[in-house]
């Protein structure tokens, strides 16, 4: 069954979807579309994007009525100021540079309600010499039009809402240049057509310390160029780098947004987050995964354009012979779950555009990590079926619920109505990309597993609900099932046992 791409129609969403603002090309390796519309996030391949690292708009030339001027000549005069205001002050920052004091924490400490924009040109700069813009508890603070550059967090920390506050709004700002994560989040916190580029860790780190982060809006911003220090080759294996990582968020949607050029994974939803919305996205040029959906559950993600991702870590693996299906769009031990509240049950992969990636979409359960296993790579989390660590364990844990509900199970995924078009010359790939995969590992470990052998294998594959259907594959697709040894080609694919992509078209070469 082919897709009809002019006749997609989808419900209107509770939650008003975005618009992209196409203000200039940023300099990078990519090639966005070149519509200055501004799309709605409603079906299709993604036609426009939200360039705004070049030029993002201006802020106000003259400060409003009523708002603190902050001198740019003075240093330390923004981080004075706001001390000496009461709450729900507006602060105007100057065109020119800004300085904190020279001690490496000299920070901005707002106060609840507080509002700072920067005019035409206003840049707040830690030279290299201060950890921190903006810390603190205060909620309901909002920065816009103002650059924050050359700040340097230490590892796993953040320069601007550093203390994870809540309610935050960062818009048409420029964070970039800074060691760590630009931006760290609290609950409610939206970020909107911002530039996030060249920071050193992360754009933006979506943890809250000992909580989780709810409702939580990432839309219309260009998320490019971040892991400048690239941590995964320093800390290896250490999982904690991305454009953006989502750490324990409870209800995100992420729209609209230009993820790109990214050393690493483009987006990375990592350990107990829930009910996200992933749309009308263009993911491009990651050297890693471009959207990693990771011991999670419940998701949409629709409507997006993924094209030219993991070209650098796949070769890589390829190279020295590692042929799992590293994939551009990676689900890890993620699944849908009806008795955790979202607005689906499931996880939804539809109407996108997958275009010469190195894979395609990958469905992936580790049969050794589990909640109390010490192969759970993140320590100290259960599952969000079990809050009691020490209840995943024998004799219990052989038996149900248990035995299901201390698994971040791979579990029904719907995967349909996607185009995934792949032309090796492209790539430059030869038979070591193209391939969809459904699989787990040989449960080994640890001793006391319940989980050993070939059953989560035997479940992710055949018994969980995974579904690829009514999907349009260009070019020459391959096809992994149980384990990486079991490759199969679309007939094998689509035969029992398996039974995948019932609806679907097969056509060989990408440009037919």
């Amino acid at each position: 069954m082919g897709i009809n791409w002019r006749h997609w129609a989808l419900p209107v969403a509770p939650v008003a979807l975005a618009l992209l603002v196409v203000t200039g090309c940023d300099s990078s390796s990519s090639t966005p579309g070149t519509s200055d519309a501004r799309p709605k996030a409603t079906g299709g391949p993604v036609t426009s994007v939200a360039r705004v690292c070049a030029k993002p708009p201006a802020g106000p030339e003259k400060a409003p009525a009523g708002a603190v001027k902050v001198d740019a000549s003075v240093v330390g005069d923004l981080a004075a100021k706001t001390r000496s205001s009461p709450p729900n002050t507006t602060f105007w920052l100057e065109p020119g540079k800004h300085r904190l004091e020279s001690d490496r924490f000299a920070q901005v400490m707002p106060k609840k309600g507080d509002r700072y924009l920067g005019a035409p040109g206003a840049v707040l700069d830690g030279r290299k010499k201060n950890q921190y813009a903006f810390s603190g508890t205060a909620r309901d603070v909002t920065i816009s039009h103002l650059t924050v550059q050359n700040f340097v967090a230490p590892h796993n920390e953040g320069v601007v809402n550093h203390d994870m506050a809540d309610g935050w709004v960062i818009e048409h700002a420029k964070i970039q240049k800074n060691d760590g994560a630009g931006l760290m989040a609290g609950a409610r916190q939206q970020v909107r057509d911002s530039c996030l580029r060249n920071n050193g860790q992360y754009g933006m780190n979506a943890y809250k310390t000992g909580d989780s982060i709810k409702d939580l809006v990432v839309e219309g911003n260009e998320i490019v160029g971040n892991n400048t220090g690239d941590w995964e080759r320093r800390r290896r294996g250490c999982g904690c780098t991305g454009g953006i990582k989502f750490w324990a968020v409870n209800g995100a949607d992420i729209r609209g947004n230009w993820v790109h050029d990214n050393r690493g994974a483009g987006l990375w939803a990592d350990n107990n987050n829930n009910d996200f919305r992933i749309e009308g996205n263009l993911l491009e040029a990651n050297d890693g995964a471009a959207l990693m959906y990771e011991t999670s559950y419940n998701a949409v993600i629709r409507n997006n354009t993924f094209r030219r991702n993991n070209w650098v870590e796949g070769r890589k693996n390829a190279d020295r012979g590692d042929d799992f299906p590293y994939a551009t769009i990676y689900v890890s031990e993620s699944g849908g779950e009806p008795r955790i509240r979202a607005r689906t049950d499931k996880i939804e992969i539809y109407r996108n555009v997958l275009d010469d990636n190195w894979n395609g979409i990958t469905l992936w359960e580790n049969a050794d990590r589990f909640c109390n296993s010490p192969a759970n790579t993140s320590t100290g989390y259960c599952t969000l079926l079990v809050k009691d660590i020490d209840r995943c364990k024998r004799p219990a844990i052989t038996k149900a619920p248990l035995y299901a509900d201390c698994r971040w199970k791979t579990q029904r995924v719907d995967i349909h109505d996607n185009r995934f078009v792949l032309d090796p010359s492209v790539v430059k790939c030869g038979d070591d990309c193209g391939r969809m995969a459904v699989l787990a590992n040989y449960g080994t470990y640890p001793k006391w597993s319940p989980y050993k052998g070939k059953s989560v294998a035997e479940a992710i594959t055949d018994k969980q609900g995974n579904r690829w259907r009514d999907n349009d594959y260009r070019g020459p697709w391959n096809f992994v099932a149980g384990d990486q040894t079991r490759k199969l080609d679309s007939g094998q694919w689509q035969d029992t046992p398996h039974r995948q992509d019932e609806g679907s078209t097969f056509v060989r070469k990408a440009g037919d």
